[in-house]
C-alpha cells in the first residue's frame, strides 16, 4: 500500500464520464474564469487608478478581489487542463500546492470579510471616529493581519495534512485537493486527531468571527433604524447589502458543505457544493459590489470609456 514519501500523484474525481460532457464543464469553467478574472480585475484598477475610490471600504474591497482571483486561479486551471485533457492525475507536490493556496486565500477571504463588517460598523454606529479607528495605517495593519493568518493558517494544516501517511489508495473524491478527502487516505490514527483538532480550532476563530459579523450587524440594523430620513436608512442599508449577500453565500455553502449528515453524503453533492462554495463565488461578487457602488461604477466606466478610446484613436492613426 503506497504512503505519503512514495506517492507520486493523485486521481481527482471527474465531473463527467463522456469526454462530450467533459469539454462543456471545460466551457462553463472557463465562461465563469473569465468573468471572474474580468470583473474583478476591473475593481482592482477602478480602486488602484481613482483617487476618490481610496478609502478604506474599497481599500479592503481591492484585498477581496485579490483573495477571489487567488481562490479561482488555485483550483480552476487544474480542472480545465483534466476535463480539456481527459485526465484525472495531480501531482503529490501540485495537490500539496493547491491545498496551501486553496486555505491560504479562503482564510484570508473570511478574515477580510469580518474586516469589512468592521468598517460598515464603524461608518454607521461610530461615523465620527471613523477617521480615527480606521486611518490608512490601521487599515494596513489589518490587511496585513488578514493575510499573515490565512498564511499561518494554511501552513499548519498543509503540514500537518501531508506528513500524514496514506494507506488508503490515492483517489480523492473530488474535484480538487481538499483537507477531508486527503484525511481519507490516512492511516494515522493519531495524525488524523492531530488534524481534526487544528480543524476545530480554526472552526472555532471562524465561528468567532461569524458571531461578530451577526453582532455588528445587529448593532448596524439598529442604529439604521433610528435615522429618521427614509433616504438616509435607504443608503445605509444598500452600503451594507453587498457585504451581507457575500458572507451570506460564503458561509452558508461552507458550512452545509463541512458539517452536512454524512447520510446525505454523495459525490454528486459534494462535487456541486464545491463548486458553490469554490468557483461560483468569485464571479458575481464584483457585480454584486459595483450595483451598490456608485463611485466605483463610475470609476469603472470611466476607466472603460478611456480605454475605448485610446484603441480607437490608435486604429485611427494606424490607417
Amino acid at each position: 500500500m503506497p504512503n505519503s514519501s512514495s506517492m507520486a500523484q493523485f486521481l481527482l474525481l471527474t465531473f463527467a464520464d463522456r469526454q462530450e460532457l467533459q469539454l462543456l464543464h471545460f466551457w462553463l469553467f472557463l465562461g465563469i474564469s473569465l468573468a471572474a478574472l474580468l470583473g474583478n480585475g476591473l475593481i482592482l484598477s477602478a480602486i488602484a487608478c481613482d483617487q476618490h475610490l481610496h478609502t478604506p471600504r474599497d481599500f479592503f474591497l481591492l484585498h477581496l478581489s485579490l483573495t477571489d482571483l487567488g481562490c479561482i486561479c488555485t483550483t480552476v486551471p487544474k480542472a480545465m487542463h483534466n476535463s480539456l485533457w481527459d485526465t484525472t492525475t495531480i501531482s503529490y507536490t501540485g495537490c500539496a500546492a493547491q491545498l496551501f493556496f486553496f486555505i491560504f486565500f479562503m482564510s484570508a477571504e473570511f478574515s477580510l470579510l469580518t474586516i469589512m463588517c468592521y468598517d460598515r460598523y464603524v461608518a454607521i454606529c461610530k461615523p465620527l471616529h471613523y477617521g480615527t479607528l480606521l486611518g490608512s495605517r490601521a487599515c494596513a495593519h489589518m490587511a496585513a493581519a488578514a493575510w499573515a493568518s490565512g498564511f499561518l493558517n494554511a501552513l499548519l494544516h498543509t503540514a500537518n495534512t501531508f506528513s500524514l501517511p496514506l494507506c488508503q489508495g490515492n483517489a480523492l473524491g473530488q474535484f480538487f485537493c481538499e483537507i477531508p478527502h486527503i484525511l481519507s487516505l490516512s492511516c494515522s490514527h493519531s495524525g488524523y486527531l492531530g488534524e481534526l483538532g487544528l480543524l476545530g480550532v480554526s472552526a472555532s476563530l471562524a465561528s468567532g468571527c461569524f458571531v461578530f459579523i451577526v453582532f455588528s450587524y445587529v448593532q448596524i440594523f439598529r442604529a439604521v433604524l433610528r435615522i429618521p430620513a427614509d433616504q438616509g436608512q435607504h443608503k445605509a442599508f444598500s452600503t451594507c447589502f453587498p457585504h451581507m449577500a457575500m458572507v451570506s453565500l460564503f458561509v452558508s455553502t461552507g458550512i452545509f458543505s463541512y458539517l452536512k449528515p454524512p447520510s446525505i453524503s454523495s459525490s454528486s453533492l459534494d462535487l456541486a457544493l464545491s463548486v458553490l462554495y469554490s468557483v461560483i463565488p468569485p464571479a458575481p461578487k464584483p457585480l454584486i459590489y459595483s450595483l451598490r457602488n456608485q463611485e466605483l461604477r463610475d470609476a469603472i466606466r470611466k476607466m472603460m470609456t478611456g480605454c475605448f478610446s485610446g484603441l480607437i484613436k490608435c486604429l485611427s492613426s494606424g490607417v
